[in-house]
């Protein structure tokens, strides 16, 4: 599979990838834990069936220090005892704000009601941005074929330019 073309091959795709990486710079350096970052990250990005996100939020997960057994259940995650009740309640806010197109109601109450439980107002905030990003991002990478398997952990930001 090769991929159809850069991002940041030309002047416009250089811009908006930039500036997608700033969006997500100010998601990345809020209150959200990092852990609940990556795990949503990396759901969306399966549901989405973008190998280049999974690859690039597996990997940098794992080198951030989480464990194998959470990343192999993220897929799986209400049928596993390894996530804490907040991040069950950012992965069905990633789950329900991914599928809105599946024809499904959105976001449900309960799992709204789930979030707030867990999350202040600037963290709620940061993880339904962090989601939307995502989910551009996954769609970028489906539409342009971009594959996963070659990113190193950590250089998330090299590839931004």
């Amino acid at each position: 599979m090769e991929p159809r073309m850069s991002l940041f091959a030309n002047e416009t795709g250089a811009k908006l990838g930039k500036r997608i990486f700033a969006v997500s710079q100010v998601i990345h350096e809020s209150a959200l834990p990092k852990p609940t970052q990556e795990l949503v990250q990396l759901r969306a990005s399966q549901i989405n069936g973008c190998g280049f996100c999974v690859d690039i939020h597996g990997k940098d997960a794992a080198a951030a220090g989480e464990s194998a057994t959470r990343l192999n259940l993220v897929a799986a995650w209400r049928h596993s005892d390894v996530f804490t009740e907040a991040e069950r309640a950012a992965l069905a806010l990633a789950e329900e704000g991914t599928r809105i197109g599946d024809g499904r109601e959105g976001v449900s109450d309960a799992t709204w009601d789930r979030v707030r439980k867990h999350y202040d107002e600037d963290q709620a905030i940061a993880l339904v941005a962090l989601i939307a990003m995502i989910n551009a991002t996954n769609r970028l990478g489906v539409i342009l074929n971009n594959v996963g398997g070659a990113y190193e952990p950590g250089n998330l930001a090299s590839i931004a330019g």
